[in-house]
């Protein structure tokens, strides 16, 4: 079965072309130059496309891709270790301490309260030092590419945003055959109920 190349030669066979410009010294030839292109062209028109037609046509990303941080915010806990630890001091966060109330007669425990969380994406740099610091599990990397703005002022994205792209987060990958996932440790076993103190006698009885 004859390729498309096989049909290409037949067209413009390129022992004719070789002798239209046998060295670089013989240029004068009006058009060589042209045919040239043209069976360059003809070559590559009917082989299937390798790039995709983006955004009319959207590929599925690599299952370890980094496309952005997505931010887990019930998990946030306030403790800034990811803002001190990114060198590029692009991660803006701001909140504030709240009591909650006493139970069973207990002190009432005071807690931070997220109020702002914010990664300016013109200044990161993608190292994922974030995500690995962050002790409670609140930011991962999530597979959403389509967040270019027109404005550079406008690359800060908010909470809001960082959270709705949880929903592009994949599951975590499985463990390779032989590897050991992380210990579990087990419960303690509760305390046995101390036994009730035997009641005082009663004087005269």
């Amino acid at each position: 079965m004859a390729t498309t190349e096989d049909r290409i030669d037949e067209l413009v066979p390129r022992d004719a072309l070789k002798t239209l410009s046998p060295g670089r010294d013989k240029r004068t030839t009006f058009g060589i130059g042209l045919i040239k292109g043209l069976a360059v062209t003809l070559r590559h028109m009917l082989k299937p496309a390798i790039t995709i037609q983006y955004p009319d046509e959207i590929d599925e990303l690599p299952a370890r891709s980094r496309g952005v941080i997505a931010l887990k915010e019930e998990n946030c806990t306030v403790c800034m270790l990811c803002a001190r630890e990114c060198p590029d001091w692009c991660i803006y966060i701001e909140g504030h301490k709240e009591a909650r109330e006493s139970v069973a007669g207990k002190r009432a425990k005071k807690f931070n309260v997220l109020d702002r969380f914010a990664i300016d994406y013109a200044l990161c740099m993608y190292c994922g030092i974030c995500v690995e610091v962050c002790p409670y599990d609140a930011l991962f990397w999530g597979q959403e590419d389509n967040y270019s703005e027109h404005d550079v002022l406008q690359l800060t994205h908010e909470k809001e945003t960082l959270n709705q792209w949880m929903y592009n987060v994949p599951p975590p990958v499985e463990l390779e055959l032989g590897a050991m996932g992380p210990e579990v440790k087990p419960l303690p076993a509760a305390a046995p109920a101390a036994e009730a103190a035997p009641a005082p006698a009663k004087e005269g009885a």
